[in-house]
């Protein structure tokens, strides 16, 4: 009898799409194997009102699928595959990320209301809404264009398109994830791609990571075979350069990584007060051949940025967040 390996996905259907990819690319080497799909329902898919920083963070993604993975019953998952920018920098002890698979388009995209003509930021008229709960996207575009207005919008991609399409939801456009749009055939609905100077990305946007109990050797021995080497030295540098910063709380923290065939690492960081007033910005290039070596750039780069004012943007930014809860 087939050996079954069960993979652990949100319900939504980006998270199972994203799925479907890491089990065909198993499938294709493993197909003496059946490859499973597990979906739930996480508490940051069910609260919908809120941007995530306000009750709870990256954590609302993951910790219901990882009850699964410690789970010895019939409901157990081998793995869970996840968006890793939705991942906690630190995870629970007993787990860890077994792969990261070729990154897609890390960018963010703007997305304009299909009955207006706009193309670009710079064609949006002032007083324009934009649709996003990210502190990082909110912050970059204060800074770079004050004259917008900006509003929370929650839900999975067909939700939030859905609410842009609506009148009387208000919005002139969205800034969504470009890999999502991609992943879901929703590209056609791209206006603009966004990045440097205008928009750096999330830490980890575009890439899938695979999380797997620590110790499992099997499982792991199955995703060494699709996880893809320069992006995982790239997206283990901008993981590191986010957990020297953040200290527990959500970082608005931009990057905008590149590495070439040669291994020379270059990430552009930046760090946005929540006005858009205040913004600490550090580069850095460097030969990466390791992991290790990738930890420590990252960390090298998180100095940078405080050196250059990020500490005061990130602690009136933690204070803000008490003083609203």
């Amino acid at each position: 009898m087939s050996r079954t390996i069960r993979l652990g996905s949100r319900t939504s259907k980006l998270a199972v799409a994203q799925t479907e990819i890491v089990a065909a690319s198993l499938k294709e080497q493993f197909p003496q194997y059946n490859f499973e799909i597990v979906t739930k329902t996480t508490l940051g898919d069910n609260v919908q009102n809120m941007p995530l920083y306000s009750f709870g963070g990256k954590s609302l993604w993951t910790s219901e699928l990882e009850e699964l993975l410690v789970s010895t019953g019939p409901e157990s998952i081998d793995m869970i595959v996840h968006s890793l920018k939705d991942v906690p920098t630190n995870l629970p002890d007993e787990f860890k990320i077994g792969a990261v698979l070729d990154r897609a388009d890390p960018r963010d995209a703007l997305v304009v209301r299909s009955d207006l003509a706009y193309k670009s930021l710079s064609e949006l008229p002032s007083g324009s809404v934009i649709g996003t709960s990210s502190v990082r996207r909110t912050a970059q575009l204060r800074r770079r264009f004050p004259q917008f207005q900006f509003k929370v919008v929650r839900g999975n991609i067909n939700t939030r398109l859905a609410k842009l399409e609506d009148p009387e939801q208000g919005y002139t456009c969205l800034i969504l994830a470009a890999a999502g749009l991609l992943r879901l055939d929703f590209g056609y609905k791209i206006t603009q791609y966004l990045s440097s100077p205008d928009m750096l990305y999330a830490v980890g946007q575009g890439a899938l990571g695979v999380e797997i109990k620590k110790g499992d050797g099997f499982t792991q021995s199955l995703l060494d075979k699709i996880r893809d080497i320069p992006t995982t030295l790239v997206c283990t540098a901008e993981r590191s350069l986010m957990r020297s910063l953040e200290g527990g709380c959500s970082v608005p923290l931009g990057v905008e990584s590149n590495i070439s065939s040669d291994g020379v690492l270059i990430i552009e960081a930046c760090i946005t007060s929540v006005d858009g007033n205040e913004a600490a910005l550090s580069k850095l290039s460097r030969m990466i051949t390791t992991e290790e070596e990738a930890e420590t750039l990252g960390k090298d780069l998180a100095n940078q940025l405080l050196s250059q004012g990020a500490g005061t943007i990130l602690e009136k930014i933690n204070y803000e967040k008490l003083s609203q809860s």
